[in-house]
């Protein structure tokens, strides 16, 4: 199971707003999972976005 970590995490590991998080996913690029009544995405599904954004 890969490790999880919340939207706020997300954002201040990669340093963007949790609004720029939503748009992300919004657009279809970062996937996100509810667990309950909470928002989690994945350690791999972070790692994929940031390398898609380093490739453009």
């Amino acid at each position: 199971m890969d490790r999880m970590m919340t939207i706020k995490d997300f954002a201040r590991r990669f340093g963007i707003g949790r609004s720029t998080v939503y748009r992300e996913n919004a657009k279809g690029a970062l996937p996100f999972r509810k667990i309950g009544r909470a928002t989690r995405i994945a350690e791999s599904d972070a790692s994929r976005w940031f390398a898609n954004l380093r490739q453009s």
